[in-house]
């Protein structure tokens, strides 16, 4: 993958400004070592960090090409996953190509379809192209928002990049954050509002969206969403268009010019996409699959089962690797470097993140990126196919807010008296809910419970999807490694998100579909096991390691986390070691140790950063 950043501002651009340029290009060089390039004229910066993996000697970017005497320039980040179907159709109209990557085809389906081409990507993108001719500045992101894009319209100028911390380097954008900013990492950290870049300057790109910018000022639309229609499918049919669609994107995704690998956890998700990708490296005489799977020295000895958390992977993933004889390599994190990756972890996502979940998945990616460049992972199965304990039978989803955020009133208890005045997380957090909600594209005639169920869905894709994938962007590129996701496919998300609930829960099995068009794929003990999800580390040793962290930001009288927080409180949390916290901060696994590293994290984010806040 890729970073790029820049700007458009009228006739005010010049070379002089190409040291703000590089600067703001080389806080991305983490999301790619292999080249860097810029472009400027009179209205125009683009800068960008490449990692090759097509055509690494002539796919450089920014790249120009030329038509009918007509110039585009474009600044790409992602993946075409149908590249040789759109270069031959483009051919087949007398397009001609000097290059075999896919950043040359993305720019020429823009001369041949304008802004359609949107309509023809398949992959996961977010991209930059200039109009000579039209003069105009055309931006836009991938339909499921796997690829990231912020921009700021300030003082006339519109910037753009790959990740806030480039933006926050041109000298018009300051790192103020307000009460609605302060809300989003109080309230609902780590996920944020689709659309909000905290900072109050910057905004998000949406997924699915697309930016306009010409003479006649800033445009930006919608070009994709969910439709909802009636599945007619039978459910035999279902199973099998499932089959298809899934084998389909795992092997169009295994298209490399660099050593590729899996993920492999032992999961039905990351086994599946195994499965898939071994059978095709034989069958296609491309050797022998490498897979990585990440777990935490001394887990065996330490680990609890819990609702969330019913058994450990090993033996699971054993058997994957035995029926499919990949080249396994077993990587086991230290606590040591757990805690240590938190801070780099908060770097890389610009804002405090999911603590151990986040630094250990940055760690696992440095070192599977030591033996491949791209590798594949199962992220969005559960939030396609419902696999979480939200979506199961005792769903009641009657305005209650988000199903992974039951903290709230924690979470306002922990405010320090000025800002429990000033913010009110819990109503700020129910507006967010109810504003995606009522996105949500319905179906006509839909008994009440499916449509809440479907809403459910939907606020699931666009918040607790859409965090995961920033996770996994942030801490592969923070790796540099290319790291694409299956389930992300939009043929696949369009097509299940239609499928009615008693389908999706086969059998009764949580992801009952998915396990049936997986039949004859996996070994039936991995196939119909509990789900289990993301490891998290029970070792005593990582707690010790956060109380320290925290026990130091205490010591110090000027933490800015105490300008947010109730010292008293925290310093209690710490010293119960997070215990008396009760419900998770996020998701299932944020608590006890996982919530003394987040508090961590928002204040080395509020150091890092030198946030400004804005009363």
């Amino acid at each position: 993958m890729c970073g790029l950043t820049g700007w458009l501002n009228w006739n005010q651009t010049s070379a002089e400004q190409l040291p703000i340029l590089k600067e703001m290009t080389e806080t991305l060089t983490h999301r790619g070592t292999d080249d860097q390039g810029f472009f400027m004229n009179s209205h125009v910066a683009f800068g960008h960090q490449r990692l090759a993996v097509i055509d690494p000697e002539k796919g450089k970017q920014p790249m120009t090409v030329k038509k009918a005497g007509c110039s585009y320039t474009i600044a790409y980040n992602g993946e075409l996953y149908n590249t040789e179907d759109l270069r031959n159709e483009l051919v087949k109209d007398g397009f001609t190509f000097n290059t075999t990557c896919d950043t040359e085809v993305l720019v020429m389906s823009y001369v041949k379809w304008g802004k359609e081409c949107l309509d023809r990507l398949n992959g996961i993108f977010a991209f930059a192209i200039w109009d000579d001719e039209q003069e105009e500045l055309f931006i836009a992101r991938d339909r499921l928002g796997v690829k990231p894009m912020f921009y700021s319209e300030v003082n006339g100028q519109l910037l753009f990049a790959s990740e806030i911390k480039a933006l926050l380097k041109h000298p018009n954008i300051q790192p103020i954050v307000d009460r609605e900013g302060l809300s989003e990492v109080l309230g609902l950290g780590p996920s944020r509002t689709p659309g909000h870049g905290l900072f109050k300057q910057i905004n998000e790109l949406r997924a699915g969206h697309a930016l306009s910018c010409s003479t006649t000022g800033v445009k930006i639309w919608r070009y994709w969403n969910l439709k909802s229609e009636e599945h007619t499918d039978s459910f035999d049919e279902t199973v099998e268009k499932v089959r298809f669609l899934f084998k389909d994107a795992v092997e169009r995704q295994l298209v490399s010019d660099v050593p590729l690998s899996t993920f492999l956890s032992g999961g039905i998700d990351s086994s599946a996409i195994t499965a898939i990708a071994s059978n095709y490296y034989k069958e296609n005489g491309k050797g022998i699959l490498p897979t990585f799977s990440v777990d935490y020295k001394g887990n065996d000895q330490y680990f609890e089962k819990s609702k969330f958390q019913p058994n450990s992977d090993a033996d699971f993933k054993s058997l994957i690797v035995d029926r499919f004889k990949t080249n396994h390599e077993d990587l086991f994190i230290s606590e040591e470097d757990l805690a240590g990756y938190l801070k780099e972890a908060v770097l890389l996502r610009d804002q405090p993140g999911m603590a151990d979940v986040d630094s250990s998945l940055l760690w696992f990616c440095k070192q599977v990126k030591n033996e491949t460049t791209v590798s594949l992972s199962g992220e969005c199965a559960d939030e396609i196919f419902g696999g979480y304990p939200w979506f199961q039978d005792d769903f009641n989803q009657d305005g209650e807010g988000f199903p992974w955020i039951r903290s709230l009133q924690l979470r306002e208890d922990l405010l320090n008296s000025k800002w429990k005045n000033r913010l009110n997380i819990q109503d700020y957090a129910m507006e967010r809910y109810k504003q995606t909600v009522n996105e949500t594209p319905l179906l006509t005639g839909e008994a009440p419970k499916e449509q809440k169920r479907r809403e459910m869905f939907y606020v699931n894709m666009q918040w607790f999807m859409a965090q995961l994938l920033d996770r996994k962007d942030r801490m592969s590129m923070g790796a540099t490694l290319e790291v694409r996701v299956p389930f992300a496919d939009h043929h696949l998300v369009e097509y299940v998100w239609n499928v009615p609930w008693e389908m999706k829960q086969a059998d009764g099995y949580e992801k009952g579909l998915l396990r049936k068009a997986l039949e004859g794929y996996l070994p039936e003990e991995v196939l119909y096991r509990k789900k289990s999800p993301y490891p998290k580390t029970f070792q005593p040793k990582y707690t010790s390691l956060v109380v320290s962290m925290m026990e130091e930001v205490l010591s110090k009288q000027d933490a800015p986390l105490f300008e947010l927080l109730d010292k008293n409180k925290v310093e209690q949390l710490v010293h119960t070691q997070g215990e008396e916290f009760k419900e998770p901060w996020y998701g299932q696994l944020m608590t006890g140790p996982q919530l003394l590293a987040h508090l961590w994290q928002i204040n080395a984010w509020l150091e890092h950063y030198n946030v400004q806040i804005e009363a």
